[in-house]
């Protein structure tokens, strides 16, 4: 049963992982190496620190719906995904068919640092949370270029929405048993999840 985690408030602190998976082989001819690099992911410890009773069980008992792995949920990561940009205007993607690490867009405020390096950004059409690898700024007329890791996914569609505040992960539990770390004295409670894609 998909969602949106309960208790997004009063999370602590985030343990953040990017996991970049690469196949790599030997060829013992020449030397040289064959890599092979699968899509990347964001995986996350999540730690609520001091929690009621009945928002520990609220906690627990929306992951279970989620049958452990089986279903993805959202979340707004604190600190994550907020910009440090001014992200100001509408901004859209400027153009179809684009691929790579860059993205062109227009509808910013003009002639700001719309993002900046560490910032997140997800397409409105698509579940995938990209981070911005430098500050963009927009020109006089609202276009911005944005330099993006990883490399796009999918080819936003051209005038697709950008969501730069309060960026939505999709998630799954990473633990098919479920999991959870409590500690009775506190009701500190922790969660493994990793990005859905």
């Amino acid at each position: 049963m998909p969602g949106t985690l309960p208790i997004e408030t009063g999370i602590e602190a985030l343990r953040v992982r990017s996991i970049d998976p690469t196949l790599t082989s030997d060829d013992n001819a020449n030397g040289d190496y064959v890599r092979k690099v699968g899509a990347q992911r964001w995986a996350f410890t999540i730690r609520w620190p001091k929690l009621s009773h009945q928002e520990v069980r609220q906690v627990m008992a929306f992951i279970n719906t989620q049958r452990g792995a089986f279903h993805t949920f959202e979340v707004v990561m604190p600190v994550l995904s907020d910009p440090q940009g001014a992200a100001s205007g509408t901004p859209l993607v400027d153009g179809a068919g684009q691929t790579g690490n860059a993205i062109n867009t227009r509808g910013w405020t003009p002639s700001i640092t719309v993002l900046m390096a560490g910032d997140k950004v997800r397409f409105n059409g698509h579940s995938k949370v990209y981070e911005v690898t430098a500050d963009a700024l927009s020109d006089g007329t609202g276009l911005a270029a944005l330099a993006l890791y990883p490399p796009l996914m999918a080819s936003p569609a051209d005038g697709e929405a950008l969501t730069v505040t309060d960026v939505p992960f999709t998630v799954r539990a990473s633990n098919k048993d479920r999991e959870f770390n409590i500690r009775a004295n506190d009701n500190t409670l922790a969660l493994d999840v990793v990005e859905a894609l």
